[in-house]
């Protein structure tokens, strides 16, 4: 799919800073468990702090396919870092979006030039797959709101700044959801244990505790009862970037596969010259082209406001995801014992992209989505 001038120079400046800045680095924040904020200031340095968030408060103005654009090179230097920039991103969208004009002015410019960090809090530990259940309260006193609960798998928690926290504020299912900022130094606000986790091990992940947190009313997003269709409209968005960071650490994976392979000798002759390598090669190339036409392409209609976005988007994110954990799967295997070890960092991308296969909506949840989109007629 042929780039504008404009979207080559930033696909090119994005896999530039993850080429010197990234990779290089991923490898020790993966064993570390070290979010580097130093690294998600540069990057908002070049804009990437709010990718689709307006011009007039600090943003880029740029479209959901750019965003696809910068987030798949990013990855291919580091998927921990540029899927959590990926989800303060898409906080910062909602909040620029939905919000007053004075909460815009209030955190956008600082979120988009990432002086501030967000995190998303919607996920509970009996609200995953049924968002619409979510049980964190948020109740009215006077010119504020005290919230009460907790959310699950937070990314950030403990190191954002600020939450865009989805809470009940009626017992009128899905249309009594309102949605929040609340600042990281707030009372109540409390942070569990890091998580032990298979990958995206450079960001922190913990629950995040509510314990009467007084919230300002002008803190609230939108009017009170929209946060359900705030938060899905952000997951159209959000699944396009999770699938952009899949496909550009897949690409990453098979960049290494393919190096390896030329190099690698057995039985006299270098494994590239065995034609079973070079099939699973040609598969490789295959799924990942195919990946990435069909995320370009959601990510247009997103841009286009098309009536089938939301089908496309999880039509996207179902395969991409997919696609992508299978083809880091082979590279590991193309390595064989070596794929094993740290010190070819196969095994990290593999770890790093199983949970995209989890996040945003399930692969078995896009494909209710996807049915369900189907039979509407």
């Amino acid at each position: 799919m042929l780039l504008t001038e404009e979207q080559t120079l930033i696909s090119e400046m994005a896999e530039s800073f993850a080429r010197h800045e990234l990779r290089p680095n991923s490898a020790r924040w993966d064993k570390e468990e070290y979010l580097e904020r130093t690294t998600l200031a540069a990057l908002g340095d070049l804009g990437f702090g709010g990718i689709y968030t307006r011009e007039e408060y600090g943003g880029s103005g740029l479209g959901r396919f750019d965003a696809a654009l910068i987030f798949e090179q990013l990855s291919r230097g580091d998927i921990s870092h540029a899927a959590f920039l990926s989800i303060h991103n898409m906080a910062t969208w909602m909040i620029d979006h939905f919000g007053s004009d004075a909460l815009r002015a209030k955190y956008v410019p600082r979120l988009t030039a990432t002086e501030l960090i967000a995190s998303y809090c919607l996920t509970e530990p009996g609200a995953g797959s049924d968002a619409a259940s979510l049980r964190t309260t948020a109740k009215r006193d006077g010119d504020a709101y005290v919230l009460n609960g907790s959310k699950v798998f937070i990314s950030g928690a403990g190191f954002s700044d600020v939450y865009l926290v989805m809470a009940r504020t009626s017992e009128d299912g899905a249309r009594g959801i309102s949605s929040f900022v609340v600042d990281g130094d707030v009372p109540g606000l409390s942070f569990g244990k890091p998580e032990v986790k298979m990958g995206w091990r450079a960001q922190p992940t913990a629950m995040v505790s509510f314990d009467d947190c007084r919230i300002p009313e002008t803190n609230r997003v939108g009017e009170e009862g929209h946060g359900f269709r705030f938060a899905m409209a952000g997951l159209d968005g959000g699944r396009l970037n999770i699938s952009a960071c899949a496909l550009g650490g897949a690409q990453d994976a098979l960049d290494r596969a393919l190096a390896y392979v030329q190099d690698r000798r057995q039985f006299g002759r270098a494994i590239a010259d065995f034609q079973a390598t070079q099939f699973k090669l040609a598969d490789m190339e295959t799924e990942l082209s195919a990946a990435r036409s069909l995320l370009y392409e959601a990510a247009r209609k997103v841009d286009a406001e098309a009536p089938d976005k939301t089908k496309f988007c999880a039509m996207a994110k179902r395969y991409v995801t997919d696609a992508a954990f299978k083809v880091a799967n082979e590279a590991l295997q193309l390595h064989g014992g070596y794929g094993y070890l740290a010190d070819y960092e196969v095994e990290r991308i593999v770890r790093d992209l199983r949970v995209h296969q989890i996040l945003e909506g399930t692969n078995e949840i896009m494909r209710v989505i996807i049915s369900r989109e189907m039979l509407k007629g």
